[in-house]
């Protein structure tokens, strides 16, 4: 009778720990793939930024003749996001786009007939609605990333972390640069 209730109660530890090691298991694929997820929303927006920026360029050509180092510039930006691997290149290449299109948005200022244009109007705001949206989503990888760290981290998940092999993954910071007043003048002449 006693060896039936130890074996019982063996059956059930045994079973409950399974239980626990699958739910751990399922709960850090989950993680996983909602950084993934992330990521991919990030990069639907970052097209779409990108598929802007030349109509923005174009819009622009006529009256900022004389600042055509800034258009080539975001043009140059452009191609080199495009072409950038991983969340840190990515990020880092993603930032210096965005600092261009600011540096052309302030440009405008100078330029009165540029800036009362509607296809200007139009476009500067479909970017700067990407901006936030790119902004909500890395917000959204980021804390995705934070709670897949410390799950893998955290005992007793990083038994089944290291036996997935599953390693920290990195999350999308700014750019120093970012961090520095935009320092716009728009008293500049045209």
């Amino acid at each position: 009778m006693i060896s039936l209730v130890i074996l019982g109660l063996s059956i059930c530890l045994i079973l409950g720990l399974a239980g626990y090691l699958v739910a751990v298991y399922n709960g850090l694929i989950v993680l996983k793939n909602n950084i993934e997820k992330a990521w991919a929303n990030i990069d639907v927006l970052l097209k779409q930024r990108h598929d802007e920026v030349p109509k923005l360029v174009k819009t622009c050509e006529g009256y900022l003749q004389y600042e055509r180092d800034a258009i080539s510039k975001v043009i140059e930006l452009r191609s080199n996001a495009q072409c950038a691997q991983g969340v840190a290149a990515k990020a880092a290449k993603e930032a210096e786009l965005s600092a261009g299109l600011r540096r052309i948005f302030a440009l405008a200022e100078a330029y009165p007939n540029l800036k009362a244009q509607a296809s200007f109007q139009q476009l500067q705001g479909r970017i700067s609605d990407l901006e936030s949206q790119i902004a909500d989503r890395r917000e959204f990888h980021n804390e995705s990333v934070n709670n897949y760290n410390i799950r893998i981290q955290s005992l007793p998940d990083s038994f089944v972390a290291s036996f997935m092999s599953l390693m920290p993954r990195e999350m999308f910071k700014i750019m120093p640069t970012d961090r520095q007043d935009a320092g716009m003048n728009f008293n500049q002449p045209a």
